[in-house]
């Protein structure tokens, strides 16, 4: 039977509950991270310090760094095909010998799933080519952080049609504008789904492209939340995961606080405009434990994970507090 407190059981309950709602989510995880010259086991006798990036230059859309090091990216990008995986692309990013690779969304059981060995492949693959890869949040407070954006939208179970849009294919719907109502209301309680460790509250640094405030705009990079797409391809990208999230715990926080938003029509405020850095906003709490108050008063949170499995998230959250106090 299954273990309730597992992660994939957590998502597989709130995937059963949209669809009691009639709905089924679909998501994307965009996953970066850091390449070295470095083998892991170099990295390891070096006490993981002074490692040499890829590229001693940021390589965001460069086209000749990312050729350079095509030869791995390519071999990440092939063999997730062999598995089955749809790769739809891969580019360079905002940091030195930074990278991202993105896989097709799906239905979020099947993306977790995608996500999970990706990631295990990847540093397996690095590992044969003698390399080291780092999925950390924040591998260095001069560089970008490790991000996993995660698009999500709600469809419907008997059409298989995307409900996020207005009947104009521009604007949001009733169903999406509840959605982002309840992710924002969440946003705080749900931190320790998004980021679990002690490195990952170190990547939500102002003016850092890593959000600071729990708030939604149009293609805004600086805020929680950005609506992006239309029609079909609307949907919401939450910017606050890092790349050390367990995703199919953070993947049932999103749907989580959605449909707590959807249950109970809840309205989101309006978009914000400008530079969500210096908005009077909520904040993304600042330190694992905040999250852990935020998530320990949570009663959205026990009602959508229940007694036990709040306890279990709580409880590994206050043990990694404790083993880096130690």
């Amino acid at each position: 039977s299954p273990i309730e407190v597992s992660p994939r059981a957590l998502l597989r309950r709130q995937i059963d509950r949209a669809n009691r709602l009639g709905y089924d989510v679909k998501a994307g995880t965009e996953l970066e991270f850091f390449l070295f010259q470095e083998s892991m086991e170099q990295a390891w006798k070096q006490d993981f310090r002074d490692l040499t990036p890829s590229s001693p230059y940021i390589i965001d859309y460069h086209i000749l760094n990312t050729s350079i090091d095509e030869g791995l990216i390519r071999k990440i990008r092939n063999d997730m095909m062999g598995a089955g995986i749809p790769v739809e692309n891969s580019k360079g990013e905002a940091a030195r010998g930074q990278h991202e690779l993105n896989l097709r969304f799906d239905d979020t059981l099947v993306m977790a799933d995608n996500h999970t060995v990706y990631k295990n492949g990847a540093k397996e693959i690095a590992q044969l080519a003698g390399r080291a890869i780092t999925f950390m949040a924040k591998f260095r407070m001069d560089e970008s952080g490790s991000s996993c954006h995660i698009h999500s939208s709600l469809w419907d179970r008997e059409t298989d049609r995307s409900v996020m849009a207005d009947e104009s294919g521009a604007g949001l719907s009733d169903t999406f504008r509840w959605y982002l109502g309840g992710l924002l209301s969440t946003a705080a309680d749900f931190a320790i789904c998004w980021a679990p460790y002690i490195n990952s509250y170190k990547r939500f640094q102002p003016g850092s492209w890593a959000p600071t405030a729990v708030g939604w705009g149009t293609d805004n990079r600086t805020l929680g939340f950005r609506v992006v797409g239309h029609g079909q391809g609307m949907r919401v990208e939450s910017r606050i995961p890092g790349a050390d999230c367990n995703p199919y715990i953070a993947l049932a926080a999103t749907i989580a606080g959605g449909l707590h938003g959807v249950e109970n029509r809840i309205e989101p405020p309006d978009a914000y405009l400008g530079n969500g850095y210096d908005a009077d906003l909520e904040r993304i709490p600042h330190t694992l434990v905040d999250a852990i108050d935020r998530f320990e008063a949570s009663e959205v949170a026990r009602d959508a994970f229940g007694e036990e499995t709040h306890f279990h998230l709580l409880h590994l959250a206050k043990e990694e507090w404790s083993a880096f106090n130690n």
